[in-house]
């Protein structure tokens, strides 16, 4: 396994890194036994980096980082652990988002449920338009000053976020978002016109989530085969028109290549310069191994210009259903003044 600095934290990570998600979830894998041997062979294999959050394989709240700590017993100083904070955890509006109140609570939960006391990377799982960005970064540089938490990172935010709380840190004189966990694949390529920018040029480590597409990189997902993830009620996912012309392409891609598709996918994710490493989500151990036969796979010139011609870089293929969306995208009255019945049509 070779490793690379994330960023410049001074802390070498795995390019392959294991998140949790899927792990001792209902939707995923509820054999706890089971979860954590796949935890013992990823890091058997190399990886170091180990990325989980509060709100994952909910309900009961914070299972994932319960599984994770059963998992590192032992172990945790080989370890680079990575969680998140910020979605909802249970129906008390202020169990949730950036503010103080919620940061100095959720990390003491979150480190109780891991059983360590302390967490090298905390991240803000999504952002939070209510609180202002200073009282964010002043409660995770306190949080940090305590030695609970080694570095701070955000997931999910927009370039123009990322410039502003880094301006805001130089002038407050406070702790840096020092990573930045994106959407990316070879059908989510967006992040390359602004967020892998401006990540380099802050010198921020990324952690990519969704290598394999939400699974249609895979190879399991192709036109006309998707009766069985339609009655799973997953068609808004797999039908897109658009995404599934692309994976055609990129089967026959991987074909000539001699290449599984998904190989051919993961080796993508890590082989732009802006990208410190990608997170793999397996279910189960069976997963994994497939996803780790793949870990020495580099591309070629000639075939990255391949899938620069089936998805131009920068762009994506359709629409990345967890992708973050601005309020006003999502609210039209957030967009549209209120219309002035006085003023007619």
């Amino acid at each position: 396994m070779h490793y690379r600095p994330l960023g410049r934290t001074g802390i070498m990570v795995s390019p392959y890194a294991l998140g949790t998600m899927l792990l001792g979830a209902s939707i995923g894998n509820p054999d706890v036994d089971d979860s954590i041997r796949v935890i013992h062979r990823a890091l058997d294999a190399g990886i170091n980096l180990v990325d989980t959050a509060d709100a994952y394989s909910l309900p009961p709240q914070g299972s994932s980082e319960m599984v994770v700590g059963r998992a590192l017993k032992g172990r945790r100083g080989e370890v680079v652990l990575a969680t998140k904070f910020g979605r909802p955890m249970g129906e008390d509006p202020n169990r949730r988002g950036a503010s103080r109140r919620w940061i100095m609570t959720a990390v003491e939960e979150s480190l109780r449920r891991l059983d360590t006391d302390y967490i090298d990377l905390y991240q803000i799982h999504r952002l939070d338009p209510e609180t202002d960005v200073e009282e964010t970064l002043s409660a995770l540089s306190d949080v940090v000053r305590s030695g609970k938490v080694r570095a701070i990172g955000s997931s999910n935010t927009p370039a123009s976020v990322m410039v502003d709380a880094q301006w805001v840190s130089e002038r407050r004189g406070l702790e840096r978002l020092r990573t930045e966990q994106p959407p990316y694949s070879i059908l989510n390529r967006a992040i390359e016109s602004e967020v892998l920018p401006v990540a380099q040029r802050f010198g921020m480590g990324v952690l990519v989530w969704g290598p394999l597409g939400q699974g249609m990189l895979t190879g399991r997902v192709r036109r006309g085969k998707q009766t069985d993830l339609v009655r799973a009620g997953l068609m808004k996912v797999f039908g897109d028109e658009r995404r599934l012309d692309a994976v055609e392409k990129l089967v026959v891609l991987a074909e000539e290549a001699g290449l599984p598709l998904s190989h051919l996918a993961m080796a993508f994710a890590i082989a732009h310069p802006g990208v410190t490493g990608a997170l793999l989500g397996p279910r189960n151990i069976e997963q994994l191994e497939g996803l780790l036969a793949g870990l020495e796979v580099t591309l070629s010139n000639e075939i990255l210009d391949r899938v620069d011609e089936i998805v131009p870089p920068g762009t994506d293929a359709g629409t990345l259903d967890q992708a973050y969306v601005p309020a006003a995208i999502r609210d039209s009255t957030l967009r549209r003044r209120p219309v002035d019945a006085r003023a007619g049509a």
